[in-house]
């Protein structure tokens, strides 16, 4: 049987049930089917400790239904970065996380050895050499401490460069304010600022996508990995089949979408010798494996792939040509000026070109003209005609016109797709 505890070990489980609540929400105990309801009162209770404030309950036919309501326009700082700040600990661990930061406060680099034997005759508390060693060797990683190599002798000593850098930085304070708020791996800035015991009382954000971090973790591993261009084994989480793959691929970089902040990993597959993109939600490890071969080259050329990407797709239906659209549309100028203006913002790079009084024709050339539909769509009732070399994106288009009609119960003609 599981016992709720608030602090967790296991960061990926707590991370689904988070962003369950909180992307999704509205759900009822019985329709969390992946774990058990006992699983389910824990992850719900840890979840209320955490963000008791943010929790909404719903009551319904069939039980109550839990989300989090989170408007980010109000709010100083993210709340779900306290669910980074809960992982658990042993007794040991506590222990000698305070005794080893006083020991070593004065600046003077000690040896796991001296270490050791300090804990034993200051503070009377017996630790295994091995166990100092690994617990020094893990705040040297997690940047506490700075560990330096002397012939074969190696010494620990307090890291606080940083913490000396920004109390005397003003000016840095308010980077932190702004960071935690607008960037990625905000969790950072947020952590020392708190520190610091500084609070942001500055920036808000209107349109914050919050339940990002919750993917921080998988987007630094990704960054390390660029930055030493290595090529990485990922575990991917499908989002409908909930079945585990594992795919090889070098990362190049990660794609940010401007209207939900949802975030995807740019890659290659050697295996398919192509360019794809993965949803960082759907990561759930990375493993560096080796160095790229060409990874400058590899980066290259997607740069010069990028200018034919409408959203994160570099393929349609398995082909990996350019497919090409043409959208016809009718304007009343010059009172609608504004929707040819739209046209030639919002375009990414296609043309824009009069035809004739109140005509206009947009055309593009991309990799998936299928990610175009839902913009399309937004000029429903100016369009006169739509030509694509993928008859499926046309035969979509217009199948959702007819779908459209029947929920309106608007009687329409067929529609010719050669007029």
């Amino acid at each position: 049987m599981s016992d709720f505890h608030e602090l967790i070990k296991s960061f990926p489980k707590t991370r689904e049930y988070v962003r369950d609540f909180f992307v999704y929400g509205f759900k009822s105990r019985n329709d969390f089917k992946e774990k058990s309801p006992r699983t389910y009162d824990n992850e719900r209770r840890r979840l209320e400790s955490w963000l008791g404030a943010y929790v909404q309950r719903d009551y319904a036919s069939n039980g109550s239904n839990i989300s989090l309501a989170i408007d980010s326009s109000l709010l100083d700082t993210n709340p779900l970065f306290r669910v980074w700040k809960t992982k658990s600990f042993t007794d040991n661990d506590i222990v000698l996380h305070f005794l080893i930061l006083d020991l070593l406060r004065d600046g003077t680099p000690l040896t796991a050895e001296a270490i050791t034997n300090s804990l034993l005759e200051q503070y009377e508390t017996l630790f295994d050499i091995q166990t100092v060693r690994r617990k020094c060797n893990a705040y040297e990683k997690e940047g506490l401490l700075r560990k330096e190599k002397h012939g074969k002798t190696v010494t620990y000593s307090l890291d606080d460069t940083l913490a000396l850098w920004l109390g005397s930085h003003e000016p840095v304070l308010d980077a932190l304010d702004f960071y935690q708020m607008a960037g990625q791996l905000g969790i950072i800035a947020n952590e020392l600022s708190e520190q610091l015991d500084r609070y942001n009382r500055t920036f808000r954000v209107k349109h914050g996508f919050f339940v990002h971090t919750l993917e921080d973790e998988i987007l630094l591993a990704l960054l390390n990995a660029m930055n030493r261009n290595m090529e990485v084994q990922l575990d991917i989480k499908g989002s409908k089949s909930k079945t585990i793959n594992t795919t090889l691929c070098v990362p190049l970089q990660i794609f940010v979408s401007a209207r939900s902040g949802r975030r995807f990993l740019c890659g290659y597959l050697e295996r398919n010798r192509r360019f794809t993109c993965f949803r960082l939600d759907t990561i759930k490890q990375v493993l560096p494996t080796i160095t790229a071969e060409n990874y400058d080259g590899l980066l290259e050329k997607l740069n010069r792939n990028r200018r034919y990407v409408w959203g994160v797709s570099f393929q349609n239906n398995g082909r990996h040509h350019l497919d090409t659209l043409t959208m016809t549309i009718q304007v009343t100028e010059p009172a609608e000026n504004y929707i040819i203006d739209r046209l030639k913002r919002e375009g990414r790079g296609g043309t824009v070109t009069r035809t004739a009084p109140g005509i206009y024709a947009f055309e593009t050339s991309v990799f998936d003209c299928n990610e175009m539909l839902p913009w399309l769509r937004t000029f429903i009732g100016r369009i006169l005609s739509l030509k694509c070399s993928d008859p499926f994106v046309e035969q979509q288009f217009y199948q959702d016109l007819q779908i459209m009609y029947q929920l309106y119960q608007i009687d329409a003609q067929p529609v010719d797709t050669d007029a």
